[in-house]
């Protein structure tokens, strides 16, 4: 009986973990939700939305959709939003996050005087979204200093990579 049970619990535990497909698309966690491309490549996409919603309202701005109304507002803020959600992909480390977080202020006050309907104000408040996100590239790449400051001399040990400077403060 002993024998039995051992065998139905084996063939059980064989179809449920065979009952998975064991493909590369399998993505577990909340990191996938937003992982669908690298930092430089986010902040690319959330600069060519901000790009688009200035363009908006400088054809607004011209006359161009100037019997659009709120519909033209509409437009606007939906490439605000666009680049809102293309921010999430941005995520290297703390430091770069934090100031992403502050860019997205700028996107969040240029989404408000829109719907205020002071464009002007939007115009600002998106270029200095833009010259923000555009700062970022700069933040992902760690410099040497930042890279030797971070160094341990545990780590070099476990790493088998001797550095004498690592750890050394200025």
């Amino acid at each position: 009986m002993n024998v039995l049970k051992c065998a139905a619990i084996a063939t059980t535990m064989a179809f449920s973990l065979g009952s998975v497909p064991a493909s590369a698309d399998i993505c577990l966690g909340m990191a996938c939700m937003y992982n669908r491309m690298t930092p430089i490549q986010g902040i690319d996409a959330t600069l060519g939305e901000i790009n688009q919603a200035l363009e908006a309202i400088k054809l607004r701005n011209s006359g161009g959709a100037a019997d659009e109304g709120k519909a033209g507002d509409e437009v606007i803020i939906g490439n605000i939003k666009e680049a809102l959600k293309l921010t999430k992909e941005i995520n290297a480390n703390d430091k770069l996050d934090r100031n992403r977080n502050r860019a997205n202020g700028y996107l969040k006050k240029a989404r408000e005087a829109v719907q205020a309907g002071d464009l002007p104000k939007a115009t600002e408040d998106l270029k200095e979204a833009e010259r923000r996100f555009a700062e970022l590239k700069g933040m992902i790449e760690l410099t040497q200093e930042d890279r030797v400051s971070q160094q341990t001399n545990l780590l070099n040990r476990m790493m088998g990579t001797p550095d004498a400077a690592a750890g050394a403060r200025k």
